[in-house]
């Protein structure tokens, strides 16, 4: 089976079950990897960024080979079953439908007015702190949510994916995973998590640049706010700490005419970001219902046009060795 068939079953097997809890999924396994790693690498190199740099490889190296080898032997078996093992390596790294069950639980809260409860639904998907947070904070930190994940929890893999299939895919999900493990800026990661926190940028710097436009696109497609996206993705895309995510945000600040950024707390302290769009309307719970269509119509675009254009190289060199 032709690997952009085999994108778009794993699409479609996302949007339909999402992350079955029971279903064993390899971003657990990476977990446990990268665990082992930092501790070999501690007591090999100490706190070093060149430890962090050792344990992050090693992880990615490791993670790429099992993939690889899983796909290999079950093409050996049958192209049928290398078919399945592909599909679901693929499967396993796009989370849109665990991206929007998430966000939606945030959504039903606030919606029932139960404050208490969004707090705690959003702090599933958030690092920052809830407990202080109005109605208002409880929507940024969703619709926050929703736009950066768009890019590193569904385009990016997929980016990955029309490149270089499952393998692609995995060592992405590997890359992102590592991210959140040790890309912090504390006393622990600090110098440690540094490489794996570069390898995350550079890692999203095309899927952003090709998602963010696509938001935009996503806003005409919905009826909302396509001019201003566009114009607020060029003003304050880059305005984000993060060389990647403020590009998104800043898409989908412009597309639902709200205002994001400003003050959240990290363990009790507060950190000022810059604010991203423009206030044309009040942060509220429907908000992130939009959000989230948005996000659905920008991966659909996103699915379309690189498997499209995968398909289309394809045939294209095809032809051109046909005709040499």
């Amino acid at each position: 089976m032709r690997l952009e068939y085999q994108i778009l079953i794993a699409v479609v097997l996302d949007l339909a079950f999402g992350d079955p809890r029971w279903l064993p999924h390899p971003v657990r396994g990476i977990g446990w990897l990268a665990l082992r790693f930092e501790s070999v690498a501690r007591r090999l190199l100490g706190d070093t960024r060149a430890a962090g740099a050792f344990a992050a490889l090693s992880v990615y190296v490791v993670v790429g080979s099992l993939t690889w080898m899983a796909v290999a032997t079950a093409n050996r078996l049958a192209p049928q079953v290398g078919d399945l093992v592909s599909i679901f390596a693929i499967y396993t790294t796009i989370a849109a439908r665990d991206l929007a069950d998430h966000s939606s639980a945030v959504f039903r809260a606030l919606a029932r007015g139960d404050l208490a409860q969004a707090r705690q639904a959003v702090g599933a998907i958030v690092g920052r702190d809830t407990d202080r947070l109005d109605e208002a904070g409880v929507a940024r930190a969703t619709v926050e949510s929703v736009a950066e994940s768009t890019v590193d929890g569904v385009t990016a893999p997929l980016f990955y994916a029309v490149l270089a299939g499952p393998v692609g895919a995995m060592v992405y999900r590997a890359i992102n995973t590592l991210d959140s493990m040790f890309g912090h800026q504390d006393q622990r990661y600090g110098r440690f998590g540094w490489a794996a926190a570069r390898i995350d940028d550079v890692a999203n710097f095309l899927p952003a640049r090709l998602t963010a436009p696509l938001i935009c696109v996503a806003a005409l497609v919905l009826r909302l706010r396509p001019a201003t996206a566009l114009r607020i993705l060029l003003r304050d895309g880059r305005k984000h700490a993060s060389p990647n995510a403020g590009l998104s945000e800043a898409a989908m600040a412009g597309a639902l005419g709200v205002q994001l950024g400003g003050v959240d707390y990290y363990d009790g302290e507060p950190l000022e970001k810059p604010t991203i769009g423009e206030a044309l309307a009040p942060l509220a719970a429907a908000h992130i219902r939009t959000a989230n269509a948005v996000m659905f119509v920008t991966v659909g675009l996103f699915v379309v046009i690189s498997v499209g254009v995968r398909a289309a190289t394809i045939h294209l060199w095809n032809a051109w060795e046909t005709i040499g």
